[in-house]
């Protein structure tokens, strides 16, 4: 039965797409991807290794893996991250001998990465126009001559991807600290923030409070700003679990969105073979671009009025909410249902299924972070669960949807711009260095100090820095205007094709490959979303002998910038074991850490809400009001940049957009059907989407889709284009990719 619908009038490359979330359109997509990538290897067996105990974590997302493992535990994205990993295609010395950089410029970011795996280091040689093959001890000489010739530590950015291991990560943060600078914009700078800042003020940590095992507790589950399918697809699973149990699944979401409606598991045979797929949603809300404050405000509001609050839990473990209980006083109805976008009736709904519950567990992904007021929002959420006591139960708590798989994991073991005096200490007193104890950049940060001119350097462990962030014209003109830019990576990408003075390209091995060192075969470990710290062991043979670890390219690059250096550095890279070692020392919670990690599942990390432990400065949960002015609701057409099925955050696999009946493009504007009709334009126009400021996007096409009224949607990061670089969210850096206002006319 096929899963899209023929067109009717539609533009080129629309469709409907009629079947669920997986399914038979999910193995289809699988198949083609392993064809293309890897054609006859015999490394697909590779796919078999992911999420077990004795292979290696899925490089895509962060959820966590259950602890019986099938044999079948991935899901479509991340078997397409491995094939896109482990593909034999190669981008060798003779593919750059083909190829002038300014040939390559103009690939899309598609074909850049497709292209395949990087064999050698790099430089650009600028007469020629040509990335060059050179020695690793070239490229260290070079790298390390650059930085010396730094005026101070602070000229140098430090970016870190979320995909490094905590042991790469560890390093490179002892490496940037050593050499004497905070500077360290990353990934969660533009994702979670907004929880890694929000959270510790409400409720003593920047992280989730729950386990996988809690979702099958749980009373009700509420997912707020997140879309499962193409994010954290593995969810899915989790959520159909719980929906054949009867547990409600309220969502919230401005766009519908398959992997929240419904889903057929390619894991389990007699689901195939049927007709039927498991329901997910319950009730699903399409609250407004930005409006999910109002819609927090809205059903805390009722909860009180109700009457319907843990007192106890409140009296024991919190402060706060009689100033709550105010601000809630003063909102109005009308102020809730404008911003909102919902009806009180709808409002009301929610609130009811919250308030019978006894075990609540709420998601919530970038729709709720990625805004300028994004931090208040994720207080706001944390303010809703603990009117309820719904932390320190099983079944209950909070749950970041975190994107990459270990970029929480690299936050733990130090990549964070704001280090804690304790932390930076205990850091001295292992290694006999004297680290800075003035904050450094984030992202944000660091890029307005390059086009400044007061960084000079850029190294970037993992990632497409400049392609992900805000206005890419500003961003790829400070990249260029850099003394240094040093690029670690699996694949070619556009940032490396923003030549500095001195730009370097060096390969590293990915998750699913063989890693020997001195001490022979090395493995890693990466921290899940749910705090759970596991090994990852690759098997996969190198894609060429010259491709080093990430640990190994960080250690040679600190040798290199810092020639009188107090760390044994090739000590630490010979047996990773030591650098795990270096990790329980700085960090208490990794007590007996190559202990524990050994055992199969790995370990779980302190969770201080698990057991009512607020690590806050009264040692009690705290409720915080985010008093509005009502006046101030916006009322222009509001857009959002999101992913496509295809795409893993800058990584674009294929140009289709399955769940979404988009197929071969991406130069679309989603919009809500009546919205079009007032604005008197249709389905298949042409239109430039424009902001206040005059930020165009121009020439795309509409494409009529059920998203709330009020919101349109794009591609990111096509769309970020639109969001300047000081539209973010002043609490914690975080930019607003999520509520751009914006017109949309016809194009010229």
């Amino acid at each position: 039965m096929s899963e899209t619908r023929e067109p009717e009038n539609r533009p080129q490359g629309i469709s409907d797409y009629t079947g669920p979330a997986g399914g038979w359109g999910a193995l289809r997509a699988l198949a083609r991807t392993v064809r293309e990538q890897m054609k006859a290897s015999p490394d697909t067996r590779a796919l078999l290794q992911m999420n077990q105990p004795d292979g290696f974590d899925c490089p895509g997302c962060a959820w966590p893996d259950p602890r019986h493992t099938s044999s079948f535990e991935f899901c479509e994205n991340g078997a397409k991250a491995v094939t896109w990993e482990a593909t034999v295609k190669r981008v060798d010395p003779d593919f750059f001998a083909r190829h002038t950089a300014t040939e390559l410029w103009s690939w899309s970011d598609h074909q850049l990465e497709d292209a395949g795996r990087l064999t050698e280091p790099l430089r650009y040689d600028a007469e020629t126009d040509h990335y060059v093959p050179i020695t690793w001890d070239e490229a260290f000489a070079r790298a390390g001559a650059s930085m010396q010739a730094l005026a101070h530590a602070d000229q140098a950015e430090f970016y870190c991807s979320g995909r490094a291991s905590n042991e790469a990560a560890f390093l490179y943060q002892l490496f940037a600290r050593e050499f004497g600078t905070n500077n360290f914009p990353d990934c969660s700078n533009m994702c979670h923030e907004a929880t890694s800042t929000g959270l510790p003020k409400s409720i003593g940590i920047g992280k989730g409070t729950v386990t996988l095992e809690d979702f099958d507790l749980a009373d009700a589950i509420f997912c707020i700003g997140h879309n499962p399918g193409t994010n954290h697809p593995r969810m899915l699973g989790t959520l159909a679990a719980a929906s054949k149990r009867g547990v409600p699944i309220v969502v919230a979401n401005p766009m519908r969105e398959r992997g929240l409606e419904r889903f057929k598991s390619p894991q389990h045979p007699t689901e195939m073979l049927s007709t039927h797929s498991t329901p997910l949603a319950s009730a699903y809300h399409q609250v407004r671009i930005g409006g999910d404050m109002a819609m927090l405000k809205g059903m805390m509001k009722l909860v009180v009025e109700a009457d319907a609050l843990d007192h106890a839990f409140i009296a024991d473990h919190t402060e706060g909410l009689d100033a709550l209980r105010a601000d809630l006083d003063a909102t109005s109805w009308n102020w809730i249902e404008v911003a909102s976008g919902l009806t009180r009736d709808a409002i009301e709904s929610m609130a009811q299924v919250y308030m019978k519950a006894e075990r609540v567990i709420v998601c919530y992904g970038m729709g709720i972070t990625q805004h300028k007021h994004g931090t208040q929002n994720v207080q706001a959420i944390a303010n809703l669960l603990l009117l309820r006591g719904q932390f320190g139960k099983p079944g209950a708590g909070i749950c970041p949807l975190r994107g990459h798989s270990n970029v929480q994991g690299d936050r733990t073991v130090g990549i964070t711009e704001l280090p804690t005096e304790d932390m930076l200490q205990r850091l001295d007193d292992a290694f006999g260095i004297a680290a800075p104890r003035h904050h450094g950049h984030n992202a944000v940060e660091a890029l307005a100090a390059m086009r400044s001119g007061h960084s000079k350097a850029l190294i970037s462990l993992g990632g497409n820095l400049a392609v992900a962030m805000p206005d890419p014209e500003a961003c790829f003109a400070a990249v260029r205007g850099l003394d240094l830019s040093v690029n670690i990576l699996t694949k070619f990408n556009r940032t490396c094709l923003l030549t500095a003075k001195e730009t370097l390209v060096l390969p590293c091995l990915g998750r699913t490959e063989l890693d020997v060192q001195q001490a022979g075969p090395q493995w890693v470990t990466v921290e899940d979303s749910m705090s759970m710290v596991h090994a990852s062991r690759g098997k996969l043979k190198a894609p060429g002998p010259d491709v080093r670890s990430e640990p190994a390219i960080v250690a040679g690059l600190a040798q290199a910038a810092m020639p009188h250096t107090r760390i044994d550095w090739a000590a630490l890279v010979a047996d990773y074991d030591r650098i795990r070692d270096g990790i329980e020392a700085v960090y208490p919670d990794f007590r007996d850490f190559n202990i524990r990690v050994r055992e199969p599942g790995g370990f779980r990390l302190t969770i201080g809400p698990a057991t009512r432990t607020w690590k806050t400065p009264t040692g009690k949960a705290q409720f915080i009001a985010h008093p509005h002015a009502e006046e101030q609701v916006e009322r222009s057409l509001l857009l959002t940049t999101i992913r496509s099925h295809d795409q893993y955050n800058t990584t674009i696999y294929s140009l289709d957009d399955r769940y979404r009946g988009v197929t071969g493009r991406r130069d679309v504007i989603f919009a809500n059907e009546v919205d079009l009709a007032m604005l008197g334009l249709a389905e298949g126009d042409k239109v430039d989407v424009t902001t206040p400021a005059g930020r165009t996007l121009k020439g795309f096409t509409l494409v009529r889709h059920a998203i709330a009224r009020g919101s349109l949607a794009a591609y990111y990061p096509e769309a970020n284009c639109l969001v300047p670089l000081d539209n973010y969210d002043p609490a914690s850096g975080t930019p607003a990719y999520k509520s751009i206002p914006v017109t949309i006319r016809a194009a010229a």
